[in-house]
């Protein structure tokens, strides 16, 4: 009931946070530090902040590279838990910005501070020193390009907004592939889990220099057996012979199984992958499978010698593999004659099933003070104004009806200062002091009177927010209480976006994972990209390395072949999957691509995220022509001629499966488009085909060209002549100016106003 998770990596200079799941909120907690690598102080866990006696949470800061083994005494029982750290990998560096850029004049700036992921955006934490006509930053991060604002007088609107680069290399991946090998004369069935391992791009690094960390997970099996079969790795393999495989834990089908978990590392370490092996009890078990591969699901083949099954156990939903999804602010689509309550969602609907789309993101529905909801008041009750939890399942079920799953908003980080919990908090009521994190008054930027709060404090909050403080995920009552939150909508809703996933512990959705059902879908908002959320977290991302290079097309500043950088960068950082990705060009916190960019290159970007893997993500009102961000649907007004190509951009995706679910190739032919006539800066082209996994760069499953689909996108406003190569002759998604005719026939060359799909 208590145990802590799974085993857990990271690397020295970056703490992890430890807790026990489930947790009771009046049961006593005690970690211990039971071993550590040769060289290490011992003096690695600090305690969560709380006002209990005993540690319910901690968080390990290790100071060596090595294995760190700890204890949880709990309620239930003792529990053990390993944390695998790596090499530390920040490097020195200084980050310069010319006093002259900041938008403030130079004397009135009082003090700058910091805002970027290393500080988790809280204000005044870090602030730069001023050197000559520069303010400079001396801090040691790891390798990568990180985006930092210099923030004048603590001012989020005197923001300069900087990308700095550390050099360095990337992060490794792997996928896992698991299946039992027969035996053979004289010797047992053997299970074999083998790594396929990947280098990032750029990497002159060979994959079989990587290393692969094996580790059973600490729940599943005694501490020696595990040392003994994890001893038996060999470079990326692991045998276990069947009759040492141990029953493990109960499985949801009430089958025994044990974890394995892989982890690659050579100068950097990359995220974890995980299979399952389960001990069957009856002959139709199954005895192995391809989990952890290319937008696997765990579907695994029979044996009925072995009775093993391996399974992924955070495998995608199937119905979520490579959906379309629509997200819907909730209190403008109703646009600029009615207010939005559920029940006119729910009468749009067919409008949505029109333009082909899989799964409804709406924006927060929970009882707010604001309109855009994501100060919430009351997890379980639905905002009087959008109507009651009764009109909400319908809506659900009328989406179902249609075939659209609906993923529901999930705003946990923080809640409203409204919220009665928070004004608990405030007032001093003893069982809410630790509801709410606390931070030195002396890093408050508002300039708002915390008297009430405590002497010398203020509510932790990220960036400026001083209306929404963070919730205390160190106290076990925080815990349950959201994990309570989780369960009570998780029966209702298909899906969970989850709001600021990046200021919560992994741990924690870590649990939240483990604890939906399979086939609900978490999608996380990550800012930057990062693939740790992927390891047993979340199964889609925000693809924030492609929306920052559609902008920078967009706005001229890269070129289109910048398209294929974008998903370099994405495996550089370590993401191995390429369909784990929502591909979007705009949503509810940025601003309408068409109104900055132009409607030529808002098409062009909207084909990108149609026609690579992953899934494609309308923002309502994208399809419409909406200049605002957050404005009324323009439901009277619209560009009908945007929604039709959005909708026959849907229609093709959904008619082609390598658009889906195969493989994307920039070389090739691809790299060889002639742009005859038009801007060849403004041009880029690629190939989709057809593969067992749909991962990048495996070779083709078939050579029938009926596979393999060729791409073309054209950012500019004017047309663009192309030549092609010789096999295509069909462009599959025809003229934009001919009121949708559709496919069209070719001889050597397309015209290409923002997209042609050819075969």
């Amino acid at each position: 009931m208590h145990d802590p998770g799974p085993p857990r990596t990271t690397s020295v200079g970056r703490a992890v946070e430890l807790a026990p799941r489930d947790p009771d909120p009046g049961g006593r907690y005690t970690w211990t530090l039971r071993d550590t690598p040769n060289g290490s102080d011992g003096d690695v866990l600090e305690p969560g902040e709380t006002s209990r006696d005993d540690e319910p949470v901690v968080r390990l800061d290790p100071d060596v590279p090595g294995t760190y083994v700890v204890s949880l005494d709990a309620p239930d029982r003792t529990h053990r838990q390993r944390v695998r750290v790596f090499p530390d990998e920040r490097r020195e560096t200084e980050i310069r910005v010319p006093a002259s850029d900041l938008p403030v004049p130079d004397d009135a700036v009082d003090r700058v501070s910091v805002s970027w992921r290393h500080n988790d955006r809280l204000l005044a934490r870090d602030r730069p020193d001023r050197e000559g006509d520069e303010w400079v930053l001396r801090t040691r991060v790891p390798p990568g390009r990180h985006g930092v604002s210099f923030l004048a007088n603590d001012d989020r609107a005197t923001a300069k907004h900087h990308v700095h680069e550390v050099p360095g290399p990337g992060r490794p991946r792997l996928s896992l592939d698991a299946h039992v090998e027969a035996a053979e004369a004289g010797t047992e069935q053997t299970l074999v889990v083998d790594a396929d391992v990947a280098v990032p791009p750029g990497s002159t690094t060979d994959p079989t220099d990587v290393d692969v960390t094996f580790l059973l997970d600490d729940r599943d099996i005694d501490p020696e057996a595990a040392a003994r079969i994890e001893d038996r790795a060999e470079a990326h393999r692991l045998t276990i012979p069947l009759p040492d495989l141990p029953s493990g834990h109960d499985g949801p089908d009430g089958s025994r199984g044990v974890r394995i978990h892989a982890v690659p590392h050579a100068e950097r370490h990359g995220a974890m992958a995980t299979v399952r092996a389960a001990v069957g009890e009856s002959e139709d078990v199954d005895a192995s499978g391809t989990p952890g591969g290319q937008g696997a699901h765990g579907e695994s083949t029979h044996d009925t010698e072995s009775a093993v099954r391996v399974t992924d156990p955070h495998a995608r939903p199937e119905w979520a593999d490579s959906p379309t999804i629509y997200e819907v602010y909730v209190r403008s689509f109703a646009g600029d004659t009615l207010p939005t309550t559920f029940a006119e969602i729910e009468r749009r609907i067919p409008y949505v099933e029109s333009l082909g789309i899989d799964v409804l993101w709406l924006t927060p529905v929970l009882a707010s003070p604001t309109e855009h909801g994501y100060h919430i008041t009351d997890y379980t009750r639905t905002a009087d104004d959008l109507g009651s939890r009764a009109a909400f399942e319908s809506l659900v079920e009328t989406c179902h009806d249609a075939g659209i799953r609906v993923v529901f908003d999930l705003v946990i980080n923080h809640t409203s200062r409204d919220h009665p919990a928070f004004q608990m908090h405030a007032a001093g009521v003893e069982a809410y002091r630790d509801h709410y994190r606390r931070a030195d008054r002396a890093f408050d930027v508002t300039g708002t009177d915390w008297a009430e709060i405590g002497e010398g404090d203020m509510p932790e909050y990220y960036f400026d927010w001083e209306r929404i403080p963070n919730l205390n995920f160190d106290s076990p009552t925080i815990r349950q209480w959201l994990l309570g939150v989780v369960d009570d909508w998780a029966e209702v809703v298909d899906g969970f976006r989850a709001d600021v996933a990046w200021g919560i512990p992994h741990g924690f959705w870590k649990e939240v994972a483990d604890r939906v059902p399979d086939d609900v879908l978490l999608l996380d908002e990550t800012l930057p990209h990062d693939p740790f959320y992927g390891e047993g977290e979340f199964h889609l991302h925000y693809d924030t390395s492609l929306y920052e290079t559609l902008t920078g097309i967009g706005a001229g500043d890269e070129s289109a072949d910048a398209v294929a950088d974008a998903l370099d960068r994405a495996e550089w950082l370590g993401f191995g999957d390429l369909h784990a990705q929502m591909r979007y060009i705009e949503n509810h916190d940025e601003n309408r691509y068409r109104t900055e960019y132009g409607d030529a290159a808002a098409r062009a970007a909207a084909a990108v995220t149609f026609t690579l893997p992953g899934a494609p993500m309308i923002y309502a009102g994208q399809e419409r022509g909406n200049e605002a961000t957050r404005g009324p649907f323009r439901w009277h007004d619209g560009d009908n001629g945007l929604t039709d190509f959005h909708r026959r951009l849907s229609t093709l995706r959904d008619a082609e499966p390598s658009l889906r679910s195969g493989a994307v190739d920039f070389d090739g032919a691809a790299a060889a488009v002639d742009v005859v006539e038009g801007d060849p800066d403004r041009v880029t082209a690629y190939e989709r085909r057809a593969t067992e996994t749909g991962g990048r760069d495996e070779p083709s499953r078939t050579d029938d060209d009926a596979d393999r689909l060729f791409v073309v996108i054209n950012f500019a406003p004017e047309p663009a002549t192309v030549s092609i190569p010789d096999r295509v002759t069909t462009d599959l998604f025809g003229s934009e100016s001919d009121d949708g005719a559709g496919a069209r026939g070719l001889d050597g060359t397309v015209v290409v106003e923002s997209v042609a799909v050819l075969r």
